[in-house]
């Protein structure tokens, strides 16, 4: 790695480290060789997740949104476009892992959800949103740390379940800002769901062979999932109360823990 890449990817670093915490802390748990594919893409997500509420003007957001869908149209036809830091090392992890377009262009589109305040359609398109975000990156993720094509199946189970936690945790400050983040948000159904998330990671760890140890670190950001939806199950109203949260100590440890077993 020369100069340039280095302080390329320290900027995105700080980048992830300020807007995404969580997801920062996931990667320095991962082995050194595993992060410098893993953070241009956790920077573009974030970039893309801010492009959405860059403004209470929806044409601005849409703009927006509509940039970073050129730029990927763009790194498809071979060129690299200039306008964010992240753009470079995201057309460099691409290319050399031969990353499928259509699932940044999903994820992107799946981001519109954020600019205006229609509720969902039904169950089904909540967890298609789900999927097209959390579970297409989870899998582009995983793609650039060598999973085959077998281990998709598990690695988006996995991601349904860790990006429903991580719903469940923005579901007040979504409503804050004026949306309406579950189909149906009453105890018992946030319970439900909470427990089909949890059905989910289950479904995923029951067929952990299929995926290689080289790409797991690709799961660690959904590392506090099991513990967050249990909660949820548990007691449903720490939802719309904001209350979903492990301890610092477990937060780390648990980390710390999976990191150093392999085992998500």
């Amino acid at each position: 790695m020369n100069r340039t890449d280095t302080a390329d990817l320290a900027a995105l670093a700080q980048l992830v480290e300020r807007g995404d915490p969580d997801r920062f802390l996931a990667l320095m748990a991962a082995p050194p060789a595993a992060r410098a594919p893993l953070l241009p893409l956790y920077a573009f997500n974030l970039e893309v997740a801010r492009a959405a509420w860059a403004s209470s003007e929806p044409m601005i957001a849409e703009m927006r949104l509509q940039f970073w869908q050129d730029t990927i149209e763009a790194i498809g036809a071979g060129t690299t476009p200039r306008g964010a830091e992240v753009i470079g090392p995201l057309a460099a992890v691409i290319r050399a892992h031969d990353l499928p377009l259509p699932l940044f262009a999903a994820l992107i589109e799946a981001r519109r959800w954020d600019i205006y305040r229609a509720p969902f359609a039904d169950a089904a398109a909540f967890e298609a949103h789900l999927q097209a975000t959390a579970g297409n990156l989870m899998w582009l993720a995983a793609l650039a740390l060598g999973a085959p094509g077998a281990a998709e199946p598990v690695v988006r189970d996995f991601a349904q379940g860790a990006g429903l936690a991580n719903w469940l945790m923005a579901v007040p400050a979504l409503e804050a800002r004026g949306r309406i983040p579950l189909v149906d948000g009453r105890p018992g159904a946030v319970a439900a769901l909470a427990r089909s998330g949890l059905g989910r990671i289950r479904a995923a760890r029951a067929r952990r062979a299929d995926l290689p140890r080289r790409a797991a670190p690709a799961l660690l950001p959904g590392w506090q999932a099991g513990a967050l939806l249990a909660q949820a199950a548990r007691d449903p109203r720490r939802v719309a109360d904001g209350g979903l949260a492990q301890s610092e100590f477990a937060r780390r440890g648990s980390l710390l823990l999976r990191a150093t077993t392999g085992r998500w």
